[in-house]
């Protein structure tokens, strides 16, 4: 019987065999690459992001990547951003996402924050055209919005989507809210940017997204500048904060007909507030927006308050007669007997503006009352002493 070499046999179907797998790979591997391009992509660098839990920055190869996540699911994207100098020629190899030509410099912006912080950037001259303009008070918007330079872009709930087509501009900032749909906006074709920024729970979070303003609009350098001043002055007072041993009880808001809105204890809000060395009666609660409660709830937890901060809209600043006058039960409250109510007027002050990207000013604020040996001769920008 004759001998059979199985290596000889088997040495054909070998080669064969990986000839086949190095072939397969060679055309899977550029595709595997790509597979994972709405998270990362071949050769990204990534860039590091401090506090901010609502973005991420990378740095690829002819392009500048942002990825903003669900705020409502985390585990997946909302939006990714390309972002390619106006420039430069589109590179051959792009991961997903929508193409951004930047510095934008024809934008329209539908929040008046967003606006306040294109001013103190410097960038009022790439927006086009505004949202909610009776609400915007932005000195130079308005002045533009008269002279007939700047698009009033209507409702920021119902934009009037023929005058942003006319405008034709390059990009809509815009905040997203959760199960809405910008069906007709996004039929534009113009490219829509989602400013999830209100969603941070931690105030140097929320502040660091003007690093992503900084990147759209041609303005890093000015952008982590003043994003390193508002982090090293949050942090200088929460350490001064930090030494004091007394934590005065605080409560917030008023009722709003039938129902009281306080901050939720992992809310921006609460978040501040144990920041600035006080016990809040909610701490314990986990919702990181506003919860509805009665005044009896509040009263329950809150009667013994040391301080009662209110904001309001105005003419003319509210008194504890006026707060009494509203609803008499307001009087039980420890705060309003012992006269430690702070109020802060947004018509006249520009809490809802500023604050976003200026935790730091409001911390001290809230240090400033709570812990007022800390801080001498203090001047506050938003909460004063409400009068008699």
């Amino acid at each position: 019987m004759k001998h059979i070499d199985l290596h000889t046999i088997t040495r054909p179907i070998l080669h064969i065999i990986h000839t086949s797998i190095l072939l397969c790979l060679t055309i899977l591997l550029p595709t595997a690459c790509n597979s994972k391009s709405n998270t990362s992509h071949c050769n990204e660098q990534s860039i590091t992001v401090k506090y901010a839990k609502g973005f991420t920055l990378s740095q690829g190869n002819g392009y500048r990547r942002i990825d903003i996540i669900d705020p409502w699911d985390t585990t997946q994207l909302l939006s990714t951003y390309l972002l390619i100098d106006r420039n430069d020629t589109t590179p051959s190899s792009l991961p997903k996402g929508e193409i951004i030509r930047t510095p934008l410099s024809k934008s329209v912006i539908f929040s008046s924050v967003h606006c306040s912080l294109l001013n103190e950037l410097n960038a009022l001259d790439a927006i086009a055209g505004i949202c909610d303009s009776e609400y915007n008070y932005v000195e130079a918007l308005q002045k533009r919005l008269t002279e007939g330079t700047l698009t009033d872009a209507g409702s920021s709930v119902t934009p009037d989507i023929e005058r942003i087509i006319e405008l034709s501009p390059d990009a809509i900032l815009l905040s997203p809210f959760e199960n809405t749909q910008n069906d007709r906006l996004i039929h534009t074709g113009i490219p829509i940017i989602e400013c999830a920024d209100y969603m941070e729970t931690s105030p140097l979070g929320r502040a660091e997204w003007v690093r992503v303003f900084g990147w759209l609009y041609g303005c890093e350098t000015s952008a982590d500048s003043l994003f390193s001043h508002v982090e090293q002055s949050y942090l200088s007072t929460c350490d001064l904060i930090s030494h004091t041993t007394t934590r005065p009880k605080v409560i917030t808001e008023r009722r709003t007909g039938a129902v009281w809105y306080i901050p939720g204890g992992n809310s921006y809000m609460a978040t501040l507030l144990r920041d600035a060395g006080a016990s809040y009666p909610w701490n314990d609660n986990q919702n990181t927006g506003s919860i509805p409660l009665s005044f009896e709830n509040v009263f329950e937890r809150g009667q013994d308050a040391d301080y009662w901060l209110i904001k309001y809209h105005a003419p003319a600043d509210i008194t504890y007669s006026d707060l009494q006058q509203e609803y008499t039960p307001y009087s039980s409250f420890k705060a309003f007997q012992q006269q430690q109510i702070y109020g802060c007027n947004t018509q006249r002050l520009r809490y809802y503006e500023e604050t976003p990207f200026h935790p730091e000013r409001l911390l001290q604020d809230l240090g400033a009352i709570f812990h007022p040996t800390l801080f001498e001769n203090y001047i506050p920008y938003y909460f004063h002493p409400m009068p008699l």
